[in-house]
């Protein structure tokens, strides 16, 4: 049974597709801290490694002196970056605090307009939209309070979350730091380990793939849009434009969570020109995205880029906007497992 679903391809991808997506989908989350921790120690072990044979420091030690540092730098570029936010924002709200006096204007013109082309009494026209508008304003504000009370408790239980998650991994970290040799060389004495440990070099392979790709693309989408909102003179157009680059790596959101508010703002505040500068740079950094990432990734693994574009479709199909991630990911452990077991089969049909 197992010789006829080797053999047989499209039975192999079938069977290695539902279990991958199986396991991404549901076993994934729940074991995420160990995965991420043995990940950790495998790309930083030879640095582990080295610090253990020339500084004689133990690699607990040196795990939790790497562990330090990575925190202190992550801790770091959020505290500048929450900093230049919270001095920026009473200007930032400053001017949205015009776009309800703006909203109204642009209603009197229109339906102005809108009167005299159709025969009707203007100021009847201009009175029950002003006041639909009203209304939804009212709406608005009534339900405001309930909903950040419901989105205050829901930020404290993701905050729960992380912090669960961050202290597993760092205890993984450590008790692995010790153990990983052992463990591995445990691995490598049983024949039937070497497909899994060929899939985590592939999977360690493509992260740091995937990683670097995206310091790229992060550095090349902060340098265009802080260029290009610079030249068009928005206020702390650089800032804002390298804030959009950096958040444009993260799953969740991407300069469109920057420049779409920006653009907004410079509509109500009547700078079309700025707003259109805003909107085409939104559509250029989604455009240099999808041109560069297939390229960058597939490249580097050894994959045709369509089939990485096709992975990150299917991923944020599967898995919603962890999918950008998880796609990929999927995609290169299919990819290695089939690899493995096909390359294990060659050679085991040598030696009989």
């Amino acid at each position: 049974m197992k010789e006829k679903i080797v053999n047989n391809t499209i039975v192999l991808i079938f069977c290695i597709t539902s279990v991958v997506i199986l396991f991404l989908k549901f076993l994934s989350p729940l074991i995420a801290p160990a995965l991420s921790a043995m990940l950790f120690v495998t790309i930083f072990g030879p640095l582990l490694k080295f610090f253990q044979e020339r500084y004689h420091v133990r690699r607990r030690v040196g795990s939790i002196i790497l562990l330090i540092l990575a925190g202190g730098s992550i801790s770091l570029l959020l505290w500048v970056l929450i900093s230049w936010l919270v001095g920026s924002l009473p200007g930032f709200l400053g001017n949205l605090g015009d776009i309800e006096e703006k909203i109204y204007e642009l209603i009197d013109r229109i339906t102005g307009a809108v009167g005299r082309l159709i025969g009707m009494d203007t100021e009847f026209l201009k009175g029950s939209v002003s006041d639909m508008v009203k209304e939804a304003f009212e709406g608005l504000r009534t339900r405001m309070m309930p909903q950040m009370f419901v989105q205050s408790l829901q930020f404290f239980k993701n905050i729960a979350k992380i912090g669960m998650f961050l202290i597993t991994f760092v205890i993984s970290v450590v008790l692995l730091a010790k153990d990983y040799d052992d463990l591995m060389n445990r691995l490598l004495d049983r024949e039937d380990c070497r497909i899994f440990l060929e899939v985590i070099c592939g999977i360690i392979r493509y992260i740091a793939t995937y990683i670097k790709a995206q310091l790229v693309i992060m550095t090349l989408l902060s340098l265009l849009c802080a260029s290009v909102l610079g030249i068009a003179g928005i206020e702390y157009g650089v800032l804002w434009g390298i804030l959009a680059g950096l958040l444009d790596a993260l799953p969740f959101v991407g300069t469109g969570v920057v420049l779409v508010p920006i653009a907004v703002v410079q509509f109500f505040a009547g700078k079309f020109g700025r707003m259109v500068v805003c909107l085409i740079l939104y559509v250029a950094c989604l455009f240099l995205r999808e041109l560069l990432e297939p390229k960058l990734i597939g490249k580097r693994v050894g994959v045709n880029p369509i089939f990485v574009l096709i992975s990150l479709y299917a991923g944020i199909r599967l898995f919603g906007a962890w999918g950008i991630i998880k796609g990929p990911l999927g995609f290169v452990i299919i990819y290695q497992t089939i690899f493995s077991i096909r390359g294990q089969n060659k050679n085991n049909s040598l030696y009989n």
